[in-house]
């Protein structure tokens, strides 16, 4: 079932914040009021993770740039995130909130809990400020993500959101024409 279109559930968890170094607790409340990213991930102390995760570090000053935060999830737990950004020297660059979720619980309502594993998979999110999901990518666990992609997207989303009734096409770049869906363009695009 797609979460595009839909709240986020409720939900309070414990992090790590990478940035300040701290320990945290996170609430579905503080994706409110701003745009949020949450990428979820399988496990800390592996391989492709690490690559996503610096990968999405190089990304974040223009995230936050453009009003968002970011929070990685996993099911491990914060105490976790916390020993591998102190001996990871590509978790050691990492900014924003590593959330813990040893109960599943927010992986389970974003439905990319691998339920055989207890793992998540690699799911990315993109939320409004209403908490509402804007949009979803999910890959299979060989599968890296490239983090460039998100800004693009929080650009679009963005647009559309301070636009009622204009689309963002594909490959669509900021300052580049949008469309108005009508009669008049049906068949003709």
């Amino acid at each position: 079932m797609s979460l595009i279109g839909k709240t986020i559930e409720p939900f309070k968890a414990n992090a790590y914040n990478a940035g300040t170094g701290e320990f945290i607790e996170v609430t579905d409340e503080n994706m409110k009021g701003k745009w949020s990213i949450v990428c979820f991930y399988p496990a800390d102390f592996t391989f492709v993770c690490p690559t996503e995760l610096s990968d999405l570090q190089k990304e974040y000053a223009t995230l936050k740039d453009l009003g968002v935060e970011v929070y990685s999830v996993s099911t491990d737990t914060h105490f976790t995130h916390k020993a591998w950004h102190d001996h990871s020297d590509a978790i050691s660059t990492l900014e924003y909130v590593m959330i813990g979720d040893p109960s599943q619980k927010i992986t389970r309502s974003f439905d990319v809990l691998d339920e055989e594993e207890g793992l998540a998979q690699r799911g990315t999110f993109i939320i409004d400020p209403d908490g509402v999901v804007q949009a979803a990518e999910i890959n299979a666990d060989g599968i890296g993500r490239d983090a460039s992609t998100l800004v693009n997207k929080i650009k679009a989303a963005q647009y559309v959101r301070n636009n009622p009734g204009e689309v963002c096409p594909a490959k669509w770049q900021e300052g580049e024409e949008t469309l108005k869906p009508s009669l008049d363009l049906v068949g003709k695009i």
